[in-house]
Parts: structure tokens; C-alpha cells; sequence
């Protein structure tokens, strides 16, 4: 079964899209032991022996004529994944129909769709990715110093600059077309970037892996393992977590439970996340 969510931003049409999961031992989350990330698992009823599970949601925008993608999750190369290409099936896609993706960083699990099986999965679709990014993930010297669990993730950028030729570096915050727009969200890497979709008085922010489940928003100083610079990916989560709130800004989050529609709330004093409706809301 293909789970599939779709509301409406004004005149553009988004669809929740997942490629699978994976379960992350409870001992990658930097900041909490790992019998403390359990116990809060526990205490919602969502820890599992395997650990936390991490769903990899994808985002599709339509507008009647631009079909836009936002990552494209781990194709098999983590956990139970590679559902993606049915999911566009149960839309009536095929992937050579996608005209732009947006990665929104350069892990793995959000770009391994691109180039699984050594192919350029998406032959006319023009990529966007940071500029910080790019010159990060393709650079010999960090590559070499990088931890075994990173490497995928370097083989896989070298993977997507060799096939998609029309990639185009970007750089800060920018629109890529009327109503949708890049924010930037460094810290969890270099060029971490978000996309902002606005219309007609609505707006939805895809924040990519600023919020992981059972940790966020409670706590801004958890981190992930994959984090390149956990003092600065905590310095986004601490700026970005309250001001969410504030503008009760409805988020769509990679790893949260599909199809990661939400809010960040506050609750008498604590940061909360508070799913969001969006069935049946037309």
C-alpha cells in the first residue's frame, strides 16, 4: 500500500510522497544517552526494539504546469526504502515527468532516488542545490577525513554532479519560481536548505531535518549523528523552533511520522509538535 497526502497552498497542489524507513539506534542522537531517547520513545509509545523509526517523506508541488520535487529519499540504501517510484506511480507520475528537485541537503537518504543503480533516475528534471553543499560534499580532503557512515553520502554527490549536468548551485535565499522559495537552514550541513511554498494568503515551510521525531521541538541541544556542525545545526533549531511557534507556521518535516504535517506548538511553556490536519479540510 502507497500512503499518499495532498492539501492545497493557494493554486499549488502539494502531495506527501514517501520512499520508506529506517529504524536509528537510539545511541545517534548526540546530547541524550541512548537509554534516555528510549525512554522518551517509550513514553510515545513509539520505541521499538530496532530503534527510532525514521520515515523519509518527499514532497511533490504542482502548480498545473511545473511538477517540482523535494528530495528524493535513500532508494534502498537505508532501511525500507526505495517505495518512491510507486508513489509517483499512485499520482500517475513517472519520474522522467518531474521537471525540477530540490535536494535539500547532500545525505544520503535524501538524494540517493537521483543516481540509484548508477542512473540519472530523473532525465528531465533540473536540479537545485546549495552552492555549500556541493563544494562540501565533493571535496577529496573531507571526503578522506569523513567517518565510514558519511561515505555513501560522498560517493552518491560525485554520483549526481557526473549525471545531472544542468545542476544548478545555489546560493542563499531565492525564488525558484513564483510562490516557492529557498530558506536557509545551515547547521545540520553546509548548504541545508528549506523550501517555502506561498499562495493566496497560505504557506507551507518543507524544513527537511530540522526536526527529528520524539526528540523535537522539546529540546533544541539533541542532535543527530549525521549533523556536520551540531553547534550550529542546535543555533537554527534555537532560532528557528520559538519563532515557528510563534507564527504557528504549518511545517512539512522529512523524518516525521508521514505525512510529516505539522505545527510546533507551545504548551505551557514547552515546544510541542502538533500534527496537522489535511484530509478532508478542502
Amino acid at each position: 500500500m502507497t500512503p499518499l497526502a495532498q492539501i492545497r497552498i493557494g493554486r499549488f497542489t502539494v502531495t506527501a510522497l514517501t520512499d520508506g524507513y529506517a529504524d536509528m539506534p537510539y545511541n545517534f542522537f548526540p546530547g541524550r544517552s541512548a537509554a534516555q531517547v528510549e525512554q522518551a520513545a517509550a513514553a510515545q509509545f513509539v520505541a521499538r526494539p530496532s530503534g527510532l523509526r525514521l520515515v523519509f517523506n518527499q514532497y511533490l508541488i504542482e502548480d498545473g504546469e511545473r511538477r517540482i520535487l523535494v528530495d528524493t529519499g535513500p532508494a534502498g540504501s537505508i532501511g525500507q526504502t526505495g517505495a518512491l517510484p510507486q508513489a509517483l506511480e499512485a499520482v500517475g507520475l513517472r519520474r522522467d515527468q518531474i521537471d525540477a528537485i530540490v535536494v535539500t541537503h547532500m545525505h544520503e537518504d535524501h538524494m540517493g532516488g537521483l543516481v540509484v543503480g548508477g542512473q540519472k533516475n530523473f532525465p528531465n528534471a533540473e536540479l537545485h542545490i546549495d552552492r555549500r553543499d556541493i563544494s562540501h560534499w565533493t571535496d577529496p580532503a573531507k571526503r578522506s577525513a569523513a567517518p565510514d557512515y558519511l561515505q555513501n553520502s560522498f560517493r552518491m554527490s560525485a554520483e549526481v554532479v557526473r549525471l545531472y549536468p544542468r545542476l544548478q548551485a545555489i546560493d542563499g535565499e531565492r525564488q525558484i519560481l513564483r510562490g516557492i522559495s529557498i530558506v536557509d537552514l545551515t547547521g545540520h550541513t553546509p548548504g541545508h536548505i528549506g523550501v517555502r511554498v506561498e499562495d493566496a494568503g497560505q504557506s507551507l515551510i518543507m524544513v527537511s531535518d530540522m526536526l527529528f521525531p520524539v526528540v523535537h521541538p522539546a529540546a533544541t541541544d539533541v542532535g543527530f549523528v549525521f549533523e556536520q556542525d551540531r553547534a550550529a545545526a542546535q543555533a537554527m533549531r534555537d532560532r528557528f523552533f520559538p519563532r515557528a511557534a510563534a507564527e504557528g507556521a504549518l511545517i512539512a518535516a522529512t523524518h516525521m511520522p508521514f505525512p510529516g504535517l505539522g505545527r510546533i506548538v507551545s504548551d505551557r511553556g514547552q515546544l510541542r509538535w502538533n500534527v496537522a490536519d489535511w484530509a478532508l479540510q478542502g
